[in-house]
């Protein structure tokens, strides 16, 4: 029993206390003009009136403004038990009301506290995380940049690819995959590997910094870094787990197909070039590796640029 009532106790208080503190002086206000009504409404003789004193609606609310405010000046008195009664019930209501506006002021102190120091808390975690992202946005942007640029090598015919602009097109069409197989031919690529294999190892290489950058960083200061990664890390994984292009290609043709590497890669590549229409996936098609190359380029090229974009602008 005395819990249950210690509780309700505390919730009443802690209703109290969320009251915001206008509402206490607007009700300590309004108290005076309700009570001079009551003493204006009271019999005659409950009251020593000061001689020359007046008893219109004017004296008593000057009345209940100096006994609210436990001025108390003596000139108006209460002489009989009504009026003794509700001048020490004015007087009470008045003490109280106080007392909840200064507890709602103490409470509204307390509250802006705490936020002052929850926002500063957070600046000072914003601040940390950002310098921790500045630390990785090389190594970040590297890779992103690294994963464009074979984006742009495998999705551009080796003739019209050009060192000065090797600018990842969007745009690109399925025919100009055609020349997957070869090197990528830039610069930064000194091997003679394959551009599609060099973009497959790229893709792996930036989507374990993404990841990473998830499990060191608290991206949900930033949604949209946060959203792009996972999505990227997420797309990496499923073209992974079905990849066939980082094997031989010859193992891309139907099964009993003889033949060396290179001329699977010229049948393919043949194919490629070929195509016409839509795109669309089809178990049964020699192509279909290629196809889900396609759409892995298509949507994690975007997400590419979209987290470039995002964390330069941070770093700027």
């Amino acid at each position: 029993m005395s819990e249950s009532l210690s509780n309700k106790t505390r919730h009443f208080f802690h209703v109290v206390s969320n009251i915001r503190p206008i509402v206490w002086i607007a009700t300590y206000v309004a108290l005076m003009p309700i009570f001079a009504v009551i003493y204006q409404l009271m019999p005659e003789g409950q009251f020593r009136i000061p001689d020359g004193g007046a008893t219109d609606y004017g004296s008593w609310l000057y009345y209940s403004i100096v006994t609210l405010t436990t001025l108390g000046f003596g000139d108006y008195t209460p002489a009989h038990g009504w009026a003794q009664a509700v001048t020490a019930l004015e007087v009470m209501c008045g003490i109280v009301t106080l007392g909840f506006f200064l507890n709602a002021v103490g409470s509204m102190k307390s509250e802006i506290d705490v936020s002052s120091e929850i926002e500063k808390q957070r600046r000072v975690h914003v601040s940390l995380e950002k310098q921790k992202l500045l630390l990785c946005a090389p190594s970040i942007l590297h890779n992103l940049n690294t994963f464009l640029a074979y984006c742009y090598a495998v999705t551009t015919p080796m003739a019209a690819r050009d060192d000065a602009d090797a600018s990842f097109n969007p745009n690109f069409r399925f025919s100009d995959m055609a020349d997957l197989f070869k090197p990528s031919g830039l610069p930064s690529d000194n091997t003679r590997l394959p551009a599609v294999a060099r973009l497959l190892k790229s893709a792996a290489s930036t989507s374990l910094c993404l990841d990473s950058l998830q499990n060191r960083i608290d991206l949900t200061l930033w949604p949209d870094i946060l959203e792009n990664c996972f999505a990227f890390v997420a797309n990496f994984q499923m073209f992974s787990s079905t990849d066939s292009l980082s094997q031989k290609p010859i193992t891309m043709l139907p099964s009993g197909t003889s033949g060396s590497d290179e001329e699977a890669e010229s049948k393919i590549s043949q194919a490629i070039a070929s195509w016409k229409g839509p795109v669309n996936l089809k178990e049964d098609s020699v192509l279909q590796p290629v196809v889900e190359l396609y759409f892995f380029i298509r949507d994690n090229a975007a997400l590419a640029r979209k987290i470039e974009t995002a964390i330069t602008q941070i770093a700027s």
